[in-house]
C-alpha cells in the first residue's frame, strides 16, 4: 500500500522508510530538508532511499496547505505517518514560531487532508516532552500531561488534542506515540549522545545540565521503528467501555489511541557517559552546568499499553545500542 511519511529525511522517518521499503510497501517521502541540523546527513539519507524504485520524494513543507493538498490529490495514500516537526526542547525558547509552524499549522494540514482523503490510519510523533512537571514515575499515558515546561512539549500536547478532535469529529483513526529519547545510527546531531560521541572524539569538553543528576530512558532506533510498523496495521477501534466518570485520556470513545514507545529502563547521564567513554577508548572532559530551562530531570515510560496491544517490548541493551552507534559515527565521519 501507499504510505505517507512526512519527515523522511529526518531520522526516524529515515529508518522507518527503510523498513517499510523492506516489506515491499510503496513509500512516498515529505521533508522541506530545513537547516535545523546538518542537511548534507538528510540528503545523504535520502540516497539511500532513492536506491529502492518504491521510494519516491517531495520536497515540501506540511505547512504548506496549498503542497500537502495537491499530494494528496495525485497519490492515493492509505496510511499516514506523521514524524515532520520542529524537534528540540532549547531551541523552542529562541526560536518559539518554528515551532507553532510547523508542529501546528503543518499538523493540521496532515488532519485536514487525512479527513478528505479518506486515510485508513494516521500514526503521528508525539513526545516523552509531554509529561512535563509529572513527578510519577514511570510515566504512564493514564497520567495528566497538562503542565508542559517547554512551548515544544506544549505543541506535542496540542497535536494528542488535535488529533483527539478529527478522531471524534470524523472517525479519523489517529495513534499517537510518545517517543523517549530516540538513538542510533545516522542520528540527530542536535542529540547529546551525538554531540558527546562528537566532542568527545575530537578532545573538546562536554557540556553535562544538572551537573549530571539526569537520568533518560534511551530508545534504540530499531526498537522504534518495530514498534511503529507493528501499529500500521492496528488502527484504534471505538471503545465501547470508555468511562467518562474515570477517564483515560490516551484512550477514548472515538478512534483515539496514545502510546509511550520507549526502552521502560532510565539510565543515569553520568553512568551513560562512562559507558560512551568504554565503547570510544576515550575519556570525556567533562563541564557541569545547572539545569536549563524547559529540561526535565528524569524520563522513564510507562510500556504497559503497547505491550498489551500489540505485544511490543524494546529488546536493545544501551551497550549494544550506542555500540552500533559509536560504529556508524566512527566510519562515517572517518574517526
Amino acid at each position: 500500500m501507499n504510505i505517507l511519511v512526512t519527515g523522511a529525511a529526518g531520522f526516524i522517518g529515515f529508518h522507518l522508510s527503510k523498513r517499510l521499503l523492506a516489506h515491499d510497501h510503496h513509500v512516498i517521502g515529505v521533508d522541506n530538508l530545513n537547516d535545523y541540523y546538518d542537511v548534507h546527513l538528510k540528503e545523504e539519507r535520502l540516497k539511500i532511499l532513492e536506491q529502492s524504485a518504491n521510494f519516491e520524494f517531495h520536497k515540501l513543507d506540511i505547512a504548506n496547505e496549498k503542497a500537502i493538498k495537491t499530494l494528496f490529490e495525485e497519490r492515493s495514500i492509505s496510511i499516514v505517518i506523521n514524524l515532520a516537526a520542529q524537534a528540540g526542547v532549547r531551541y523552542s525558547l529562541t526560536n518559539p514560531h518554528s515551532y507553532v509552524h510547523s508542529n501546528l499549522s503543518g499538523f493540521v494540514n496532515i488532519l485536514e487532508a487525512c479527513r478528505h482523503y479518506q486515510v485508513k490510519h494516521l500514526i503521528y510523533a508525539s513526545s516523552s516532552s509531554v509529561y512535563g512537571a509529572n513527578s510519577k514515575i514511570p510515566f504512564s499515558t493514564k497520567d495528566s500531561v497538562d503542565h508542559p515546561v517547554s512551548l515544544y512539549a506544549a505543541t506535542k500536547k496540542a497535536n494528542e488534542l488535535m488529533a483527539h478532535t478529527y478522531s471524534h469529529l470524523y472517525q479519523l483513526p489517529t495513534t499517537g506515540l510518545r517517543f523517549f529519547t530516540v538513538y542510533g545510527p545516522w542520528g540527530r546531531p542536535d542529540m547529546a549522545y551525538f554531540s558527546f560521541t562528537k566532542n568527545i572524539i575530537d578532545g573538546n569538553p562536554i557540556k553535562v545540565f544538572n551537573h549530571g543528576d539526569m537520568s533518560r530512558d534511551f530508545t534504540y532506533i530499531d526498537d522504534i521503528v518495530e514498534g511503529i510498523v507493528k501499529l500500521v496495521d492496528h488502527p484504534p477501534q471505538y471503545d465501547s467501555h470508555w468511562d467518562q466518570e474515570n477517564r483515560n485520556p490516551s484512550s477514548s470513545y472515538a478512534p483515539y489511541k496514545v502510546y509511550n514507545i520507549g526502552n521502560k529502563s532510565p539510565v543515569r547521564l553520568l553512568d551513560f557517559i562512562q559507558l560512551l567513554e568504554k565503547l570510544l577508548g576515550q575519556k570525556a572532559i567533562v563541564e557541569f552546568s545547572p539545569m536549563q530551562p524547559g529540561d526535565v530531570q528524569m524520563t522513564y515510560a510507562d510500556m504497559t499499553d503497547l505491550q498489551k496491544e500489540i505485544g511490543f517490548l524494546p529488546i536493545t541493551s544501551l551497550e549494544v545500542g550506542l555500540r552500533q552507534f559509536v560504529d556508524w559515527y566512527k566510519q562515517y565521519y572517518q574517526k
